[in-house]
């Protein structure tokens, strides 16, 4: 079955082609020309994944920035808060360091700076398609990763994680308390090629430390410098 892809763009001959694109790769992209449009098609029962007119769960979605009804780093944040839980790819024409932090802490996974090859959008969904496949159940310390319900919780209480974060923590979960490189957990958070700074990785590891803290689990992340991090 081939992956079901939410394009989220207003310029109609943009949208076109992206739709065009995607199917000659390989994808079942599904149009949608505003954020009200992506938020009905994302807000489901359950993952808020599987609303989507058609049948069958949404893989990832590719979100334009300059939305005529709203940016679409709030129509992120917004998917993210009725329970999607699929990769969220950014296209706009803003290419500072700081459109890009904005955007991973609305929730996306990877950046795409406008003009983009076609190729190289494909091969990204690709990519974080194939890490959003759900992992095994993992366990540490006080620690339970769920994969199905993509969170986490200590003692019973439940960890509200982003896509990004859960990653990162299944990184070092996994583990079991040795280090993790920070190269690795480059990966490990974000799809190959993507553009994250090391200051943007430090974020997301303290945003973590502040919700093991909240769930009162035994467990931190710990600093090796200049080697990695371990959870410990």
């Amino acid at each position: 079955m081939r992956p079901k892809i939410l394009v989220v763009e207003d310029d109609h001959a943009l949208r076109d082609v992206l739709l065009r694109g995607l199917r000659e790769e390989d994808f079942d992209p599904v149009p949608a020309p505003d954020g009200a449009t992506a938020l009905r098609l994302t807000t489901g029962t359950g993952t808020g994944a599987d609303g989507c007119a058609g049948g069958g769960a949404i893989a990832a979605a590719v979100l334009d920035v300059g939305l005529p009804d709203a940016d679409g780093r709030d129509v992120c944040q917004a998917m993210r808060a009725n329970g999607f839980l699929a990769p969220v790819i950014f296209l706009t024409a803003r290419h500072r360091l700081t459109d890009r932090l904005s955007g991973f802490s609305a929730g996306g996974d990877d950046y795409l700076p406008k003009p983009f090859h076609l190729a190289e959008l494909a091969a990204r969904l690709r990519a974080a398609v194939k890490r959003a496949a759900p992992l095994p159940v993992a366990t540490a310390g006080d620690l339970v990763l769920d994969a199905v319900r993509h969170s986490a919780s200590a003692h019973g209480t439940q960890v509200d994680l982003t896509p990004t974060e859960f990653r990162l923590l299944a990184a070092l979960m996994t583990a079991s308390g040795g280090i993790v490189r920070r190269r690795e957990l480059l990966r490990a958070g974000w799809p190959e090629g993507a553009q994250v700074s090391d200051n943007t990785l430090d974020q997301y590891l303290t945003r973590l430390r502040r919700k093991l803290r909240e769930a009162d689990s035994a467990l931190t992340i710990t600093t090796a410098r200049g080697i990695g991090h371990r959870l410990s």
